[in-house]
């Protein structure tokens, strides 16, 4: 079966499929992410993901079905031209390479029409799946961070993983 990704722009009109999506995902996401699972939280994601400083993209199957979400956040342009990428997938499509190639897409954007310069991913040490998933396009550790993101409720320990345009263009030759 070809696992072709589709990105599209977050919008109201999935909010309900976006919300079950959470719903039916909230075991795998467990203390890794805290993804918006109520209609406030999904409009406040929402309204957020349409400022200058934040680029959101869903994931989606061949057949549309919402598999991921992938954001750069906090996005500071000028002589920094960088931000920080969060994602996570949703059950049942995660581990089947719908955000591999999702991020690869959204690392083109960033890189190419954003003319982004570096983006850095923070992960809990102990998320393996989110570590394979940054290793496998190009991203480098950089170094740890003791109780950096409050995630789920509870400061949490991560370690800071960064890729810059030049390390991606070399990852495609």
């Amino acid at each position: 079966m070809n696992k072709k990704c589709i990105l599209v722009e977050p919008s109201q009109k999935r909010r309900d499929e976006f919300l079950a999506a959470v719903r039916r995902s909230k075991k795998l996401h467990g203390r890794w992410a805290a993804p918006p699972a109520t209609v406030e939280k999904f409009d406040a994601y929402l309204k957020r993901s349409r400022k200058e400083t934040h680029l959101s993209y869903w994931v989606c199957t061949e057949s549309s079905e919402l598999a991921g979400v992938i954001n750069i956040n906090e996005i500071v342009r000028g002589v920094f031209c960088s931000g920080y990428l969060g994602y996570y997938a949703f059950a049942p499509h995660h581990g089947r390479g719908y955000m591999k190639r999702g991020l690869c897409a959204v690392l083109s954007e960033a890189f190419g029409r954003q003319r982004l310069h570096r983006l850095e991913a923070n992960i809990q040490p102990d998320n393996e799946s989110s570590r394979r998933l940054v290793q496998n396009v190009g991203f480098r550790l950089e170094g740890f961070s003791p109780r950096y993101l409050k995630i789920a409720g509870r400061w949490r320990d991560h370690e800071r993983w960064a890729i810059t345009a030049e390390e991606w263009r070399a990852t495609l030759r």
